[in-house]
């Protein structure tokens, strides 16, 4: 234990990447995370830190099981909990940190005893989902065990203020930026839609200490994160998501900050970067200046990798030339497998403090990578991978992928044979699936396919959702909504026959696939259930939502009755023998959508209605209003370069009323708690550093703005109108 009599020294324990919960299913390797979790947690209470800083990933699915919750929630208990006051004091506003149901940091609270602060970013594992848009931080949090911030709730305008904090003199401004969609986050920092937040008082004073959670390699041209989309001003950088682990600080002389890598605390693949020596790091900031204190963890399962080329292998060169020389790889190939498992366990049992029973080591990793390409002439017989490394299921935790064999790619006659080679079988069926994008596989399938009725790009973000996420409706919403737009186009158009109809739908398609390129459209995830029978045994019949009978109907479904109930009501108040009509549900939906000549009727006499309802069907993205701020609460805050910046509030656009709203009532009667809600809702976001025009649409002329009598003051009228595009996060 490291004792530290400066009072002016803010001492961190820094980790990313802890995936609790992966592979818990697994016989060897299911506790794996939780118990190196809780070691670094022990970590921290025995060098007796001020805080944990956590980059994201603590939990390895945004769902995670009641197991990996439980040993989070101990781990966070027995070592952060005690008597021992924090020594950080909160300077800035942690309603605008945190949020949620409780406004304060959890180690303010007076209910409870908080010795080490733990802070935290989600990343792309734990990420918010579902109803309620709820993180598992979220119920960290609201527990009183972490303090979740970073929040980013839009994707395509993100602000970022800082957690103000000191100790002594030193002062610290812990930024976070919780993960978003690379691609979206690199388009939305190359627009300009990334604003940083600077302390607005002694700004040369404050150690400037941010956690990002993204991809730090170009994997493709615009899925990562460069570091100089980050500010200058920013002193040091812990970057997640990348599991290598970089944990000596690297500076950036471009920028002119540092970065730390910490890495995963577990392996969650058996690729080279996975077996670098797993680390945390205790970070100590004293005013402008920090050190670095690595730790190696101790609990952590061995892993050995090794690659080798059997042609360039002594003993493989004359066997070969030989006929069925299978047993002979095979020896070999044993014998390399058995001295990295003793090679394993021996690194293991040096960490110990004390020397460990032979029969309580953990089995370890390990991965043999061949090049088996024979020379010419030659031929290597290998055998099966499953079979070779089902032969050391008693020494190994991965008894299935022990070896991989490939062949590198023939440089020759390339103008003959455009076609680049497959690998072999073997090697296909032990490619992890964890290393093949979705979204690339779609991409590279639809460029030889043709749509024609559904959206091409938006087709790769459901499959995307279907598979990362694991959203069984993602497909299915997709479908209907995607269907849906093109009905109602295709009904509201004039003049369109037979022979035109392929143009139009290509039309709408494009069009649709351009709103969501510009990140104005987006999925929807919310799915409607029957309520769950009160015999329904969650814990023996499995979730609810899983049941095939669970699902009622989509939003889109319930949205277009709710618009054609809509259309009627318009109907019927234009037509006055067509009030009787309209009480009945059943009556008018039937006359509605059986007859003909009554849908014709409705829609030559009111088209200029109908294409504004088509109007509210199409989801408006963020990136049409800018972000406005609240004067009294930025006063702590100046822009990211350095001046104090001001804007003009830009007033709320009309269509901030719901379409559900719209389709219960009509335009002449909209309900001013409606409006108020709307109007009151530009009052409670942040001011920017410029002035913009007003956009004004067709339907914000013809909706009439409240007067000041009509605006109520009650508390309902703060209740935010239900938006697809606060919603939906990717």
């Amino acid at each position: 234990m490291q004792a530290t009599d400066d009072a002016d020294t803010i001492r961190i324990l820094v980790s990313t990447d802890n995936h609790v919960g992966y592979s818990e299913r697994d016989a060897k390797r299911g506790d794996d995370s939780w118990q190196t979790f809780d070691e670094i947690m022990r970590l921290a209470k025995e060098h007796d830190v001020d805080m944990v800083l956590l980059a994201g990933d603590l939990f390895h699915d945004n769902n995670p099981s009641r197991k990996a919750m439980y040993q989070v929630m101990r781990s966070l208990r027995l070592n952060c909990y005690g008597e021992k006051p924090c020594a950080l004091e909160m300077l800035s506003d942690a309603s605008e940190n945190f949020g949620g149901a409780f406004t304060h940091a959890n180690y303010e609270d007076e209910d409870i005893n908080v010795a080490i602060p733990v802070f935290s970013i989600h990343g792309n594992h734990d990420d918010p989902s579902g109803e309620g848009h709820f993180a598992a931080l979220d119920l960290l949090q609201v527990s009183g065990l972490v303090n979740y911030y970073g929040k980013t709730p839009e994707s395509d305008n993100i602000v970022i203020k800082p957690v103000l904090l000191q100790k002594g003199r030193s002062k610290l401004a812990l930024y976070g930026m919780s993960n978003v969609r690379d691609e979206r986050l690199f388009r939305t920092f190359r627009d300009g839609k990334v604003k940083f937040f600077q302390p607005g008082v002694q700004k040369n004073e404050w150690f400037n200490l941010m956690s990002v959670h993204q991809n730090r390699h170009a994997y493709t041209e615009t899925s990562y994160l460069p570091e100089n989309f980050l500010p200058g001003f920013l002193d040091l950088v812990i970057w997640g998501h990348e599991h290598e682990c970089l944990i000596d600080p690297h500076y950036n002389p471009e920028m002119g900050f540092h970065v730390i890598q910490p890495g995963s605390s577990v392996a969650t693949s058996l690729m080279p970067g996975e077996a670098v020596p797993k680390h945390v790091t205790i970070l100590s900031v004293t005013g402008k200046q920090f050190e670095c204190q690595p730790i190696r963890l101790k609990s952590v399962r061995p892993f050995m990798m090794k690659e080798i080329v059997l042609q360039d292998e002594k003993r493989m060169k004359a066997i070969a030339k030989k006929e069925n020389n299978r047993t002979e790889i095979t020896r070999y190939l044993s014998e390399i497998v058995k001295d990295l498992i003793s090679e394993a366990n021996e690194s293991w049992q040096a960490l110990q403090v004390e020397r460990v029973n032979e029969k309580d080591v953990p089995h370890p990793l390990i991965r043999l990578r061949v090049e088996y390409t024979a020379p010419e002439g030659g031929k290597f017989d290998c055998e099966n991978p499953q079979r070779f490394s089902r032969r050391f299921d008693k020494e190994v935790a991965n008894i299935t992928d022990v070896i991989q064999f490939y062949r590198k790619k023939s440089s020759t006659n390339r103008h003959a044979r455009p076609e680049a080679e497959l690998p072999e079988e073997s090697v296909l069926a032990q490619m992890a699936i964890d290393a093949v994008k979705v979204e690339k596989l779609v991409r590279e399938f639809l460029t030889a396919q043709s749509l024609t009725i559904l959206p091409q790009n938006s087709f790769g973000d459901a499959v995307s959702q279907f598979v990362d996420k694991d959203d069984k409706y993602a497909m299915e919403m997709f479908v209907n909504e995607s269907l849906t737009h093109q009905i109602k186009h295709l009904m509201t158009a004039d003049g369109v026959n037979e022979d035109d109809m392929a143009g139009a739908i290509s039309a709408t398609k494009s069009k649709m696939e351009q709103l969501f390129a510009s990140g104005q459209v987006k999925l929807r995830k919310k799915i409607k259930l029957k309520p769950k029978p009160d015999t329904w045994d969650s814990d023996i019949d499995g979730h609810w939502s899983d049941e095939a009978g669970a699902l009622v109907r989509s939003e889109n479904e319930d949205e277009d009755e709710e618009n054609g109930e809509s259309v009627r009501s318009k109907t019927t108040t234009t037509r006055g023998r067509g009030r009787g009509r309209g009480r009945g549900k059943g009556t008018a939906a039937a006359s509605t959508r059986k007859t003909g000549t009554t849908a014709k009727a409705v829609r030559g006499k009111n088209v200029a209605e109908e294409k504004d309802e088509d109007n509210d069907v199409l989801m408006i993205d963020d990136d049409d209003d800018d972000i406005h701020n609240n004067k009294a609460g930025n006063s702590l805050f100046v822009g990211s370069n350095g001046t104090s910046k001001a804007r003009s509030s830009k007033p709320a656009p009309d269509r901030s009323i719901s379409p559900l709203k719209k389709a219960s009532t009509s335009r002449a009667t909209v309900p001013s708690s409606s409006r108020s809600a709307a109007g009151r809702q530009t009052t409670l976001t942040f001011s920017q550093p410029a002035t913009q025009t007003r956009q004004t649409n067709s339907r914000a002329r013809k909706v009439q703005e409240p007067s000041e009598d009509e605006i109520s003051d009650d508390d309902d009228a703060f209740e935010p109108a239900p938006s697809r595009s606060t919603r939906i996060r990717n």
